[in-house]
């Protein structure tokens, strides 16, 4: 500034001395990024793309984590429990109302008793297709898969016990024995009682409603551990329905109670195909587990099956 001032004068030193206006200015390179950041920010980023970014249904969270081994922190699948209870309301109650139109209908319509033939076929039906009644998808094995000893829902689609019965018994046993049996049975309770709807009755309907609610966890869903405990309790209503019978007719309790002897015979084999088909984590647990399976009510299930 010296050198200046004595060549060129004051005026020319003062003029070099003073701040200029691009002194201050920051490096282009440090304009772009604040420019790029203020452009970009996560913040402006999520104002823009809110409503693709945030999961709107359940269905977008879960199918992120399907492939997720549910037993590895088993949870308890409370909405099948809930499912399952309300199945069986819908079940015992459509079965009470039919059976208080029949006996109006034979007492009060057509004054007279019910015929054993009648109460016969009507038990009989019910024995077999009593999943009518129940919303839920109660699908039994194929018959005629499993006497080609081809598997089916419910039967060798999993891995069975080696003393598995061939699958020719399965239908000889439902169709041919337990079938009339019950049916049988059950028209000597009405005989006696002259009513279709009395205490021994539905509870052989508890008995018909645990089983299709078995058919679907273990058939349906193959919960193989809630199957087990499922099964059980198809058991042990049998016994129930059983000791009612005899209450009112002792040889119609002891017809019932003969269908115990399949039945668990059926449970053992249910049981000992749970041992054969543990999941990573070991032995499922024997209560349904969520992830597992997914429990619907058929009859609002507008998918096909």
């Amino acid at each position: 500034l010296t050198m200046v001032k004595l060549h060129y004068g004051p005026l020319a030193a003062a003029l070099l001395a003073a701040p200029s206006a691009h002194a201050f200015a920051p490096p282009p390179s440090t304009v772009l990024v604040n420019q790029q950041h203020q452009q970009y920010s996560p913040l402006s980023l999520y104002k823009k793309q809110e409503c693709s970014t945030i999961p709107t249904t359940t269905t977008s969270l879960r199918s992120s984590s399907s492939n997720i081994n549910p037993y590895t922190s088993p949870e308890l699948d409370t909405s099948a429990l809930i499912k399952y209870a309300t199945s069986a309301i819908t079940e015992l109650t459509l079965f009470a109302a039919t059976f208080q139109l029949l006996d109006v209908a034979f007492t009060n319509v057509l004054d007279t008793s019910v015929p054993f033939p009648f109460a016969f076929l009507l038990f009989y039906g019910c024995s077999l297709k009593s999943r009518v009644f129940n919303p839920l998808n109660n699908q039994r094995p194929d018959r005629s898969k499993a006497v080609d000893g081809e598997g089916s829902s419910g039967f060798k689609d999993r891995v069975m016990p080696s003393w598995t019965p061939p699958g020719v018994t399965f239908p000889i046993m439902w169709l041919l024995i337990i079938g009339p049996i019950r049916a049988y049975s059950a028209s000597l309770i009405v005989s006696s009682t002259g009513s279709f709807l009395c205490l021994p009755i539905m509870a052989f309907m508890l008995h018909l409603t645990i089983g299709d609610i078995w058919n679907t966890i273990n058939n349906t869903e193959k919960r193989y551990g809630a199957a087990v405990i499922g099964v059980l309790c198809v058991v042990l209503s049998a016994a129930n329905a059983a000791n009612q019978y005899y209450a009112v007719d002792p040889f119609a309790g002891k017809l019932l109670g003969g269908t115990l002897i399949w039945l668990c015979t059926a449970a053992a084999l249910i049981t000992d195909t749970w041992r054969l088909n543990p999941s990573e984590e070991g032995l499922v647990p024997l209560y349904p587990v969520v992830g597992e399976a997914e429990t619907s009510f058929m009859w609002f299930d507008s998918k096909d099956e």
